[in-house]
Formats: C-alpha cells, sequence, structure tokens
C-alpha cells in the first residue's frame, strides 16, 4: 500500500515541478512589480515556501532574470541550498530505487 502511494508520488513528480516553478517564477516576477511601484508585498515567507516546496528554480531564475531579491543573503544563500537540497534527495531516490 505505501509502496503504490510512494509510485504515484513519483509518477507525478515532473509535473508538479513543472507546474511550482512556473508559478513561482511569476509569483517573484509579481512581488518585483510590486516592489518597483511601491504596493503591497508578498511576504517573504511566501517566496522561500514556494522555493521549497519544489519551486527553486523558478525561484533562482525570477531572482536573476528581474534582480530580485538579490541583496537579502536569505535568499542568495537559501534558495541554492534548497536546490541544493532538492539535488541530493533526487540523488538518493536513484540510488535506492
Amino acid at each position: 500500500m505505501l509502496l503504490s502511494v510512494f509510485h504515484t508520488i513519483i509518477r507525478f513528480m515532473p509535473l508538479w515541478l513543472l507546474t511550482i516553478n512556473v508559478i513561482t517564477f511569476f509569483v517573484y516576477h509579481a512581488d518585483k512589480r510590486r516592489a518597483i511601484r511601491k504596493r503591497w508585498r508578498i511576504p517573504e515567507r511566501t517566496l522561500m515556501f514556494l522555493a521549497l516546496i519544489g519551486g527553486g528554480i523558478g525561484a533562482l531564475a525570477a531572482m536573476l532574470i528581474f534582480r530580485h531579491k538579490t541583496r537579502h543573503a536569505r535568499f542568495m544563500i537559501g534558495v541554492p541550498v534548497i536546490l541544493l537540497l532538492h539535488f541530493c534527495l533526487f540523488c538518493l531516490y536513484l540510488k535506492f530505487s
């Protein structure tokens, strides 16, 4: 039972990663636009949470393309660390599958 749930999760993982990275990219872009216009901002914890749940590539791409959050050490260190963590988890999955 648990193994079939695991396989179902793994089967939908590429779709999840694509979706969450596109969403994260556009959320970072929206926050950058709001910052320029001095409007209400998306909380930093929300931006980091999106990276943590799989949107790290979208977050890093948006940070570099829009030059958003690049002065914040929390993001310039945190997002790559999250990506490294995701990569390590992926390597462990490949090793044990």
